[in-house]
């Protein structure tokens, strides 16, 4: 074969035939024969001018076999059907990276060489991509050169320049440049023409038909390409190409000054005006000046209040689409984005980009003024604001301020009463999302935020800081009134409101006032009955964590063991108090009566003595009370339960104190003895009360009639005297009674049990003061002894009694005559004169008697018993 060769100034080249030596030195003479008669536009080839043709008649002669699309070129058509197969046969030397056709390769070469052969002729700037150099070239004129730009637009020319493009000489197989003078090559073209593709549905125009294809599937709905590892499907190649790297984890561009890799050109481009600080985007209303101009697009739609993008499903309207496909997810709960080392999903990038710096510890935002430095931007710029005192998010309703304007959006829901985030195990809903993340993790037990020293875990960021400072004995936070100093502000804002008297948080229900909202939310639950707390072991729930935490040491024997006296507690906080009783520390004073006491609920529970205070109300009586213990309590009245049950003897119990009480019954356990006396008691309690014997004290007053009495029950059951409260009431018969322990014995009437047993004679009695009175006839104990005359008794009430005798007192009065009595047996009997009641029946006879005594001595005549008999008198001996 005969070979042409051509020599010139600008290139070397070897050629097969004398046609394409021709066809070849049309590139160095500019010569374009070939014109197409409808448009004007001239080819060095007429093969060019046939296909341009294939344009205007709309032909597309070469069709894709699995999808259907048409070509006007049949290499269009080959690089095409690299889409299905996947083929990728152009390979980069240096990097590895693969691509469908040679184009994008000799682009992406010159990343790797850094050639840039496009220049522009007014300040010499260099670009490397010749597919988007008139674009780019268009943009960089508006920026950088908009004065000529504006007179080239108004003459209706726009003159494009362009270096000429490197050859590739077929002898050396090294690329050269045609001349050191690059070759100048001029186009005019008007502004119509460089934007004459126009899409027939909206009227877009473009600059390029490839750029109106990807457009026009906007409206048809196709996409084209798909994602082999998640099905994703895109209209635009290269949004598809960015998507892949998503799961490849190919960052190919990396900025030169602080190495952060970018998936795209686009993005490191943005992220290069953070270094140098270039903003070319200015608003024209408020002089705010931006780095790329879609952030001034946004911002323009502040001023403007356009929200173009619009949720389906709820009609929520956003400013930017990103904003909507962010939002789109909290619907679909779809999270795409991966941690390749913990693998935790995102539902954005961004928020992936922010957590990956959580495991390489790159914080690369760093506060000029502190040097203080940031893994998020949005933290930094809320950061900068403390310094600048700038708070530019304005609540319309109350006038708030704030630095952030997610603390804005948080802070209206308190207004609107919104809580758009719902848990999807238990269903209660949040104002805010992060709020819904921590309390998801009390379902899934997950703490991710872990201490280097001790290796405690915890579910938030905030209580692991807080936690630091335990080790670190960092305290930045001053009271100034008390220099008191906290690891936190928190605790100091409630510190203050100690010396403030502020309790700002209120009970909705009952009205009571709280200094913050802890214990609020924690009081709250007292009215709803909301137990969120639920134990994995038993399903046993608790209002609170704190019982949650105590309960499960509960069950794993995990306890703290005190050193001085053995004793093992659930929690440090009652070890703590409990060592008060070794040191006699007694911390909490009170300021009315100047008692002192070394627990902090005591004193609270006390407090309330003088207050008068009874937060606790019965749903079913409405009674009160001052302790939750006491309410929960008096609620098994209503309800019989009593879940606490002897092992022993099978006996049930309202309370586990009383289980213990009982149980020293089996045992003879007394630990509590009286220093004074030497008597022994099962309970401190009994001690107490015992104690007040000999010290005469009576720290319980009646507020009606100033009696005073040494026990607070004894107190609550005098007081229902005068409010005439008869809270306790039998099942059977209906009869009601002011306290409790009158109402077991009355049951006993009904089920005949006599529990207390007499060990000497067998006698049994309905309560344990009737044995212990009868047991003193076996000893001849008489422990009650008459001041004025001497004569003792072994039964209280017949002391009392004998006593009224001296002093002439009979305190029952009877409503109807008026008579008075010294016993209240006695007024019940009078009274039956008048009621005409005769409750005491004979079984054999029927015949009825208002007094037992009396029922007894008509029974002796059915019987024949005659118990009383006469004793001879001894005569005396006569001497």
């Amino acid at each position: 074969m005969r070979l042409w060769r051509i020599r010139s100034s600008h290139s070397s080249s070897t050629l097969s035939t004398q046609a394409r030596l021709f066809v070849h030195q049309r590139l160095h003479t500019g010569e374009r024969p070939y014109c197409c008669g409808k448009c004007g536009e001239t080819f060095n080839q007429s093969d060019h001018l046939r296909i341009h043709q294939r344009i205007h008649r709309g032909e597309k002669p070469y069709h894709c076999q699995q999808c259907g699309q048409t070509f006007v070129r049949s290499d269009h058509l080959t690089v095409h059907q690299r889409i299905h197969t996947g083929e990728k046969p152009y390979h980069c030397q240096q990097c590895g990276k693969t691509f469908s056709h040679s184009g994008p390769l000799k682009i992406h070469q010159r990343i790797h060489t850094g050639e840039k052969p496009y220049h522009c002729q007014q300040c010499g700037k260099t670009f490397s991509d010749p597919s988007n150099f008139k674009i780019v070239f268009d943009e960089h004129m508006k920026r950088s050169h908009g004065d000529l730009y504006g007179r080239l637009l108004r003459s209706g020319k726009i003159q494009v320049e362009t270096g000429l493009l490197p050859y590739i000489a077929a002898s050396s197989q090294e690329p050269v440049r045609a001349s050191p003078e690059p070759v100048q090559k001029t186009s005019q073209i008007t502004a119509d023409k460089a934007r004459r593709h126009c899409c027939e549905q909206c009227g877009k125009t473009f600059r390029q038909s490839s750029s109106l294809k990807r457009h026009q599937r906007i409206h048809t709905g196709e996409k084209l390409y798909h994602c082999q590892q998640c099905g994703k499907t895109f209209s635009d190649p290269s949004n598809f190409e960015v998507h892949r790297r998503l799961h490849t984890g190919e960052r190919m561009y990396c900025c030169g000054k602080c190495g952060e890799t970018f998936t795209k050109s686009a993005d490191l481009k943005k992220h290069q005006r953070i270094h140098t600080g270039e903003k070319l985007y200015h608003c024209q209303q408020c002089g705010k000046t931006f780095s790329h101009a879609g952030s001034l697009k946004t911002h323009q739609r502040i001023h403007t209040g356009e929200k173009p993008y619009h949720c389906q499903q709820c009609g929520k309207t956003f400013n930017q689409y990103d904003h909507l496909k962010s939002h789109q997810r909290i619907h679909t709960g779809e999270k795409p984005y991966h941690c390749q080392q913990c693998g935790k999903t995102f539902s954005h990038a961004g928020s992936l980009n922010i957590h990956q710096r959580t495991h390489t510890g790159e914080k690369p935002y760093q506060c000029q003024q502190c040097g203080k430095t940031f893994i998020d931007p949005s933290h930094f710029k809320g950061h900068q604001r403390l310094h600048t005192g700038e708070r530019p998010y304005c609540c319309g309703k109350c006038g708030k301020t704030f630095k952030l304007s997610d603390h804005l959006k948080s802070h209206q829901r308190i207004h609107t009463g919104e809580k758009p985030y719902h848990c999807q195990q238990c269903g209660k809903t949040f104002s805010r999302s992060g709020s819904l993340k921590v309390h998801q993790r009390i379902h899934t037990g997950e703490r991710p935020y872990h201490c280097q020293q001790c290796g405690k875990t915890f579910n938030q960021s905030n209580a692991l800081k807080i936690h630091q400072r335990i080790h670190t004995g960092e305290k930045a936070y001053h009271c100034q009134e008390c220099g008191k100093t906290f690891s936190h502000s928190g605790p100091l804002k409630i510190h203050q409101r100690i010396h403030t008297g502020e309790k700002p948080y209120h009970c909705q229900q009952c009205g009571k006032t709280f200094s913050h909202s802890g214990p609020l939310k924690i009081h709250q639950r007292i009215h709803t009955g909301e137990k969120p707390y639920h134990c994995q072991q038993c399903g046993k729930t608790f209002k609170t964590s704190n019982h949650l935490n105590i309960h499960q040491r509960l069950d794993s024997r995990e306890s703290q063991d005190h050193t001085q006296c053995g004793k093992i507690f659930k929690t440090s906080a009652y070890l703590k108090i409990h060592q008060r009783i070794h040191t006699g520390e007694k911390l909490y004073h009170c300021q009315q009566c100047g008692k002192t006491f070394s627990d902090p609920s005591h004193f609270e529970v006390h407090r309330r003595l003088h207050t008068g205070e009874r937060m606790y109300c019965c749903g079913k009586c409405g009674e009160t009370f001052n302790k939750s213990g006491d309410l929960k309590k008096h609620q098994r009245i209503h309800t019989g339960e009593k879940p606490h049950h002897c092992q022993q003897c099978g006996k049930a119990f309202k309370k586990s104190v009383e289980l213990k009480i009982h149980q020293r019954i089996h045992t003879g356990e007394k630990l509590y003895h009286c220093k004074q006396c030497g008597k022994t008691f099962n309970t401190s309690a009994q001690l107490k009360i015992h104690q007040r014997i000999h010290t005469g004290e009576k720290p319980y007053h009646c507020q009606q009639c100033g009696q005073t009495f040494g026990r607070s029950d004894h107190l609550t059951v005098h007081q229902r005297i005068h409010t005439g409260e008869k809270p306790y009431h039998c099942q059977q018969c209906g009869k009601t009674f002011s306290r409790s322990d009158n109402l077991k014995i009355h049951q006993r009437s009904h089920t005949g049990e006599k529990p207390y047993h007499c060990r000497q004679c067998g006698k049994t009695f309905k309560i344990s003061t009737y044995l212990n009175i009868h047991q003193r006839i076996h000893t001849g104990e008489k422990p009650y002894q008459c001041q004025k005359c001497g004569k003792t008794f072994s039964d209280p009430s017949q002391f009392k009694v004998h006593r009224r005798l001296h002093t002439g007192e009979r305190p029952y009065c009877c409503g109807k005559c008026g008579e008075t009595f010294n016993q209240s047996e006695h007024l019940k009997i009078h009274q039956r004169i008048h009621t005409g009641e005769k409750p005491y029946h004979c079984q054999q006879c029927g015949k009825t008697f208002s007094r037992s005594g009396s029922l007894k001595s008509h029974q002796r005549i059915h019987k024949g018993e005659k118990p009383y008999h006469c004793q001879p008198v001894a005569e005396p001996e006569r001497s």
